[in-house]
C-alpha cells in the first residue's frame, strides 16, 4: 500500500487523467505536484491509459503513477480496477480532469472518497465549442457528485456555469503557472537552434511547441510560412521553422514544407527534453490552435521573453495582449497569421518590446506559487466542507 495513505500522513490527492504523457494539462500536474509543499498534501497520479517517460518530471520518487490499461470504448473493468485501487490508495480527493475522466467520478463516489473535484482545461476537435449535447449531458449527470470545479480560464468557467449549469460559487479560476526561472530570456543576441548549419547569426526563427494533432492546427502555420517564403523570397536566406512536438500532423507538415522545397529550412524534431533552450532560441513563437484553455506554451514562450501570435480562441486573448505581448489573429487564416509574423520579421524593435512585456507580465501575474496556492485552498475549502457536514450529522443523530 502507498504509505502516503496511512493515518499519521498528510491527506493524499489522486489525480485522474484519461493518459499521462506529454500535454498542457499533464505539465500543470507536474508542476503542482513538485511544488506541493510535502507536510499539506501528497498526490498520486491515475492514468486510465497509460503512461510514458514524462512522469520522470514528477522530482519525488514515491509519488505512485499507476495505469489502468484502459480499453478503448466501455470497459467496465477499468472501472472495478480504479475502485480496488481507490480502497487500496484512500485519497482525501479525487481530482479528474476533462471529459474523458469525469465519468470516474462515479467510482469515487462508490469508493467513499468524500473530497471530489473536477477539472476542465480545454477541449478536443470533437467538441471545439463544448456545444456536445451528449457530452454535456454526461456532465450534468455528473454535476450533483462534484463538490468543487477548477477553470484555468475565465472562458472555460463561464461556459461551466452558462451551459453546464455549475453554480458560480462551485467554480474556481486557477490559470496555469510557469517556472520563470526555468524559461528565461536569452542573455545574448543570438542562441543556436537544431542542427549543424541550421540557423546563423541573422536568421529569423519562428517556433512552436505542442501535441501535433488537429485541435493544434499546425498545418495552418506551415501554410503562413510557405504564404511568406512565396510573397517575399528574400525572406528564405532568414526564415526558418521550427515545430517541435509529434503527432499525426508532423508528416503531413513535413511533406506540405518538402513540397514547398523548404525541408532545408526547417526542422521537426519530435519531441524533445531542451523546451527551454529552444525557446530562448525563437524570435517569434506561433500558436494556431482551434481551442485552447490556457497554453503552458504561450506561458512559457512569454517567460522566455518571446513574442506571441496566437489565434483568438479560448483563453489565448487572457495571455496575449494584442499590440502589447503579441498578436491574435483568426484561426485557420494563414495569410493573416503570415501578416503578423512579417510584422515581427520587419520591426526588430517591437519584437524586442513585446518579448520584454510578455516576461514583465508572466512575473506579475503567472507564477507557480500563484497557481500552487489556488489548487491548495481549493483542496482545504473541500475537506473543511465534507468535515463540517460529517459534523453537522453526527450531532443531530
Amino acid at each position: 500500500m502507498y504509505e502516503c495513505s496511512a493515518p499519521s500522513r498528510p491527506p493524499l490527492i489522486a489525480h485522474i487523467v484519461y493518459r499521462f504523457a506529454v500535454g498542457g494539462l499533464e505539465n500543470g500536474i507536474v508542476n503542482l505536484v513538485n511544488a506541493t509543499p510535502p507536510e499539506r498534501y501528497c498526490h498520486a497520479i491515475i492514468s486510465l491509459t497509460d503512461f510514458t517517460d514524462f512522469r520522470n518530471r514528477i522530482r519525488n520518487p514515491e509519488v505512485p503513477v499507476i495505469a489502468l490499461h484502459k480499453r478503448a470504448g466501455n470497459d467496465f473493468r477499468a472501472h472495478l480496477r480504479l475502485w480496488r485501487l481507490l480502497k487500496t490508495l484512500r485519497p482525501a480527493i479525487v481530482h479528474t480532469r476533462n471529459i474523458g475522466a469525469l465519468e470516474y467520478l462515479l467510482v469515487a463516489a462508490s469508493a467513499a472518497v468524500r473530497g471530489r473535484v473536477h477539472g476542465e482545461h480545454g477541449r478536443d476537435m470533437y467538441d471545439l465549442q463544448g456545444a456536445n449535447l451528449k457530452y454535456n449531458l454526461l456532465r450534468k449527470a455528473i454535476r450533483p457528485l462534484v463538490h468543487r470545479y477548477i477553470s484555468v480560464s475565465e472562458d472555460m468557467a463561464n461556459w461551466l456555469v452558462h451551459t453546464v449549469g455549475v453554480r458560480p460559487a462551485q467554480v474556481t479560476h486557477i490559470c496555469n503557472g510557469v517556472d520563470t526561472l526555468r524559461f528565461r530570456p536569452r542573455t545574448c543576441g543570438y542562441a543556436p537552434i537544431g542542427p549543424e548549419g541550421f540557423s546563423s547569426p541573422g536568421t529569423f526563427v519562428v517556433g512552436t511547441v505542442g501535441r501535433m494533432e488537429a485541435v493544434k492546427d499546425q498545418l495552418t502555420l506551415v501554410r503562413a510560412f510557405i504564404h511568406l517564403l512565396d510573397t517575399e523570397p528574400r525572406s528564405r536566406e532568414r526564415l526558418r521553422i521550427v515545430m517541435v512536438g509529434d503527432g499525426p500532423l508532423r508528416e503531413k507538415a513535413a511533406m506540405l514544407l518538402r513540397e514547398a522545397h523548404a525541408e532545408q529550412i526547417s526542422w521537426l524534431p519530435g519531441e524533445r527534453r531542451d523546451i527551454p533552450e529552444i525557446m530562448r532560441s525563437m524570435d517569434v513563437f506561433v500558436l494556431p490552435s482551434l481551442a485552447e484553455g490556457i497554453s503552458n506554451t504561450i506561458l512559457e514562450a512569454m517567460a522566455s521573453g518571446v513574442p506571441v501570435v496566437a489565434t483568438r480562441v479560448g483563453g489565448n486573448p487572457e495571455l496575449v495582449g494584442d499590440g502589447r505581448t503579441g498578436r491574435l489573429v483568426p484561426s485557420s487564416e494563414p495569410v493573416m497569421m503570415a501578416s503578423a509574423i512579417r510584422g515581427y520579421l520587419s520591426d526588430p524593435e517591437q519584437r524586442l518590446l513585446h518579448g520584454q512585456a510578455g516576461r514583465a507580465k508572466t512575473e506579475a501575474c503567472f507564477s507557480i506559487d500563484a497557481m500552487v496556492n489556488g489548487y491548495l485552498s481549493v483542496y482545504d475549502a473541500v475537506l473543511r466542507n465534507k468535515t463540517e457536514v460529517v459534523s453537522r450529522l453526527r450531532r443531530t443523530t
